[in-house]
């Protein structure tokens, strides 16, 4: 799944993802950002890869941010069926209302993905990982 944002006038498609709340551990992190990105809450099948090397925030010149991926699915419903609960985009930034900060989401197969699609360094190289793992 990709997420495509409006943060600040620019437009990115990246994993989606949070940051962590002062208190918080990495999973309960993920599993709120699920809850509030999505609607729903994920299973965590493993942790994919934790960032190795210096990423500085884009939004906030001078802060370290340290990235950890995970793979996940969706939770099943009562009757088995991992379908979404939330607006699934059929194409790239297809924004709802358009507002200054806002957010879509889209299922890719990985295999279709240009890692030039992905605006962060890291998620590009996270995608070359997640496909030589495949």
């Amino acid at each position: 799944m990709l997420s495509d944002e409006i943060v600040d006038g620019g437009f990115y498609a990246k994993f989606p993802g949070g940051g962590l709340e002062y208190g918080e551990g990495i999973l309960d992190c993920l599993h709120r950002e699920a809850l509030e990105e999505f609607g729903q809450d994920v299973e965590v099948l493993r942790q994919f890869y934790t960032s190795e090397n210096l990423v500085e925030s884009r939004f906030v010149p001078g802060d370290q941010i340290i990235c950890v991926y995970y793979e996940c699915r969706l939770q099943p419903d009562q009757n088995g069926r991992r379908l979404p609960r939330f607006r699934v985009a059929e194409q790239a930034y297809d924004f709802v209302e358009h507002r200054e900060r806002e957010e879509s989401f889209r299922w890719r197969r990985l295999d279709e993905i240009v890692p030039k699609e992905m605006s962060f360094p890291l998620d590009q190289e996270v995608l070359a990982r997640l496909l030589e793992d495949r």
